[in-house]
């Protein structure tokens, strides 16, 4: 097909896509009561027509999953990483408070007790404390109480379609696509925060590829091991575990929120067994 036949078919795609979209609004996410929370709209056609121009020139062909029923687009996308807790929160405190901290400190006995031969084999394997280990999995997703409510492949195009961190979110719909094909996964059935991260871990695409360990993202072993082998590999790089866990989330609260817990887990084990 020739380029100008190519860009018509775009565009007649697209005419259709944008015509279905307003019956793809999901009610439930209008009017909801959290000031945080994202609501549905129409895309911007210009801009999904890029997108599909560009998967196209790699061989990949996303017009399907645009079109699907399940396909929806998250308005202000942009505006729910603006106002993520590492930007809102004046102080560490603050911090520890819109993360829960407190809960989580209360928990991460029971997680290391009944992950023990894991959390052994993780330290064994690559080298990074338990503690850590799961005080990263502690924070992300409340060992492993929380998942995500959203879909990392609308996740990702409404980022797109709303250009913000475009070639970032372009960049992870590709590794996206890569790990769903890998793992024979429906795409539009995954669940993942808001910023399209997934699993326990919280890995975004690009992390699944290179870090994960296995094929269940909601095996906890798994995530324990990947947990492990991501820290593993930036440690190498960076020579701390401290930068490591920076890596993880470019955030000093963050950092100092994960090894403030993991040390206390250390010294609320070692006090227990004494």
């Amino acid at each position: 097909m020739n380029k100008s036949l190519s860009k018509l078919s775009n565009i007649l795609f697209l005419i259709i896509l944008m015509a279905t979209i307003p019956a793809l609004s999901s009610p439930a996410m209008q009017g909801a009561n959290d000031p945080g929370e994202l609501t549905f709209n129409d895309s911007n056609p210009e801009r999904l027509s890029l997108l599909v121009e560009y998967f196209e020139s790699k061989g990949l062909d996303i017009k399907d999953l645009l079109q699907d029923p399940r396909f929806e687009v998250y308005d202000g996308i942009g505006d729910r990483f603006k106002n993520a807790v590492e930007f809102k929160s004046g102080s560490l405190e603050e911090y520890k408070k819109v993360l829960g901290y407190n809960d989580k400190v209360t928990r991460i006995p029971e997680f290391l007790n009944t992950y023990s031969a894991t959390l052994t084999k993780a330290e064994e394997e690559y080298g990074i404390p338990r503690f850590v280990i799961a005080a990263i999995i502690g924070v992300e997703s409340s060992y492993g109480r929380v998942v995500g409510k959203y879909n990392p492949f609308n996740a990702y195009v409404s980022m797109y379609s709303e250009d913000y961190r475009a070639s970032f979110a372009r960049a992870q719909l590709e590794e996206l696509l890569i790990f769903a094909q890998n793992n024979e996964l429906d795409i539009l059935e995954m669940k993942s925060s808001y910023a399209g991260a997934m699993a326990f871990a919280q890995f975004i695409p690009y992390s699944l590829n290179r870090w994960f360990v296995g094929k269940d993202i909601y095996n906890m072993e798994n995530n324990i091991l990947s947990v492990a082998n991501y820290l593993a590999h930036f440690k190498n790089i960076t020579g701390s575990i401290e930068k490591a866990v920076y890596r993880y989330n470019p955030s000093e609260m963050y950092t100092r929120a994960v090894l403030a817990l993991a040390q206390e887990a250390e010294e609320l084990l070692a006090d227990a067994s004494r």
